[in-house]
């Protein structure tokens, strides 16, 4: 049977976990209590904006998880609109510009800390942090969800790692599954190097893209770069840039002058996907179970073994890209929306069978431990190896926003012919200079 049947079947095992009822550390009845009485006083309208996190992204999902809230919450009436990322920033500041936010927004540190954070507009969730519950949270995740100032502008849902992933039948074909640990799912930079060769050998003459059309899927080609060589992207307290090391610029070399490597000026990282899933590439840098699964429901004809794995490494010790997504609230000085905004996150995060219904939709892990809420299914299994490998999120470096943008103008100098020292040199240049605004 081939892998995506297999995995075809773990996706109707999710969804069918995601009906049930987790046990667990239920709400404070009290507290929940008082605010279904106030909520009763009048109608609250509230404005949610969700990435395209997993499921978040779907309509029909997403009114299934809202529907227990407005049935304990009938007063408070949430509407949701749907961001992605090519043009959702773009959405945010212009609602920024013009004062007319959304109440809700669910996204990551890099965004709703490092960004809007730091710009004034969220409101500080500080009191959700004030818990017992919150005290479980991973110490990593905690630390990426507080601002310098001390508040913290994100209360945490889930968690995850991007990956890349090989096209496994290919590698086969080519003699190349002697280059990769399929029990570790991690490989040496000398091994990938070996596979790249092989590949291309065997007349596959695309076998990797460098993408940098934009920033989107940029997590992929960061810890390509940072992993060949054991290169950093930041400091270890996330105050200032230096991706111009010398390991980094080793690696960017490498990747250049690598047949089979190619630098793709207008290919962001869902056109990768794209056509990795097609057979046009051997590999594909931006990926994650959220891509697998995707692709699965997307492509139905789907024909290719995909083998997911960690980005080969000098060190045997893959830095992998994390994900950190939760909710956050924009605040504009109105606090009856500002306090019902906070009762839907309690309320989604305190309540262990709603909380487990959120995280599942996700497609990616808990924050804290919660007990066998993917038990049985086969593709989050396969995929929690990868939670190991999660390195520094350096995410919540400030100047992020600008960084991002800098990091793919680098890759496409590189991909012209332009020298790689001045390249990388000219944009650490403006990621510490972003840094120095905030």
């Amino acid at each position: 049977m081939k892998r995506s049947v297999l995995l075809a079947a773990a996706v109707v095992l999710a969804a069918g976990l995601a009906g049930c009822a987790a046990k667990g550390q239920e709400p404070d009845k009290g507290r929940q209590a008082e605010e279904s009485q106030e909520s009763l006083e009048e109608i609250v309208e509230l404005m949610l904006w969700t990435y395209p996190i997993g499921n978040w992204a779907n309509s029909t999902n997403v009114a299934s998880l809202l529907s227990s809230f407005h049935r304990s919450y009938p007063n408070i009436h949430i509407s949701v609109e749907f961001l992605d990322y090519h043009d959702g920033d773009q959405r945010v500041d212009e609602a920024i510009a013009s004062g007319q936010l959304p109440d809700l927004v669910f996204e990551g540190p890099e965004r709703l800390v490092a960004d809007w954070g730091s710009r004034g507009v969220m409101a500080d969730l500080s009191e959700l942090w004030d818990t017992e519950l919150a005290k479980e949270i991973y110490e990593p995740v905690q630390a990426a969800c507080k601002h310098a100032n001390g508040e913290y502008y994100i209360f945490p849902i889930c968690m995850g790692t991007h990956c890349m992933a090989i096209n496994y039948g290919l590698f086969r074909e080519a003699g190349a599954l002697k280059y990769i640990d399929e029990e570790t799912h991690t490989w040496s930079t000398e091994d990938f190097i070996h596979a790249v060769k092989a590949l291309t050998s065997y007349g596959q003459e695309r076998v990797g893209a460098v993408y940098c059309g934009g920033q989107g899927g940029d997590q992929g080609t960061r810890a390509l770069v940072n992993n060949l060589y054991s290169g950093t992207f930041t400091d270890d307290e996330h105050t200032r840039y230096t991706a111009n090391s010398r390991e980094n610029i080793r690696a960017l070399k490498l990747l250049y002058d690598l047949e089979g490597i190619c630098f793709e000026p207008d290919m962001v990282g869902s056109d990768e996907i794209a056509q990795f899933a097609s057979g046009q590439l051997a590999m594909a840098f931006c990926w994650n179970v959220s891509m697998e699964l995707n692709q699965i429901v997307m492509n139905p004809e789907l024909d290719i073994e995909i083998f997911p794995m960690a980005f080969p490494t000098d060190d045997g010790q893959p830095n992998l890209q994390g994900g950190i997504w939760g909710m956050g609230i924009f605040d504009y000085g109105d606090e009856k929306k500002v306090q019902a905004a906070k009762t839907f996150i309690r309320f989604i995060t305190e309540n262990e069978a709603q909380y487990t219904k959120a995280v599942q939709a996700s497609g990616y892990w808990p924050v804290r431990d919660v007990e066998h809420i993917y038990e049985n299914d086969i593709l989050m299994n396969e995929y929690s190896v990868f939670i190991q490998y999660m390195g520094d999120y350096y995410q919540i470096t400030p100047g992020w926003a600008k960084t991002r943008t800098a990091w793919w103008q680098m890759l496409q100098e590189i991909g012209r012919g332009g020298e790689v020292e001045a390249a990388v040199s000219q944009f650490v240049s403006k990621a510490n200079e972003a840094a120095k605004q905030h």
